[in-house]
């Protein structure tokens, strides 16, 4: 009797875990996206983090908010892959992300709205990993330096550091794009 008890638990778990998984599944891929500048890659990246997060539900702390950590899973896989390539590439043409313009817009402003989020998608992604991290976990999830420092096992330092010298290098980059 015990078995069945197990075994629904268990499919309880593997149904509440699916709910997770919906939850978070366009946040986390977003993460590996931003970050590896590939839709399969990041597509593989993502499965790959609710699979690592599954296995490793035993050191989550239920006091916590789930997408965190779950999205720290993601970025720490991401910065993996990045060092094991370690080369940098931009995403095909047909990849990079261009949000749709307001219908207020003249053609022009969309045009050029067009041109700077693809230079500045450009820039994030001319950014060594570990400032394009820290990039993507400030500016697009929103973590705190502390937050960083835990996600990335990093001294508080190093993350502000690190942080300080990705935005000076976007800004620079930025700059060669004229006004």
């Amino acid at each position: 009797m015990a078995c069945g008890a197990e075994g629904v638990q268990n499919e309880v778990s593997a149904q509440a875990y699916g709910e997770l998984v919906q939850r978070f599944q366009s946040a986390v891929f977003s993460v590996c996206y931003r970050l590896v500048g590939e839709r399969a890659e990041a597509e593989d990246l993502a499965q790959d983090a609710f699979i690592r997060a599954y296995q490793h539900l035993a050191s989550y702390d239920p006091r916590l908010p789930f997408g965190p950590w779950v999205r720290r899973i993601a970025a720490n896989l991401c910065i993996n892959r990045l060092h094991a390539r370690q080369e940098l590439q931009m995403p095909a043409e047909d990849e990079v992300y261009d949000p749709p313009a307001p219908a207020e817009q003249n053609p022009e402003a969309v045009r050029v709205q067009g041109e700077m989020a693809e230079a500045v998608w450009s820039a994030i992604h001319s950014l060594p990993p570990a400032y394009r991290v820290v990039i993507e976990l400030s500016h697009f999830e929103g973590l705190s330096y502390a937050e960083m420092a835990q996600t990335l096992d990093l001294p508080l330092s190093d993350v502000k550091s690190h942080l300080f010298r990705a935005r000076k290098r976007l800004a620079k980059i930025m700059r060669s794009y004229g006004p």
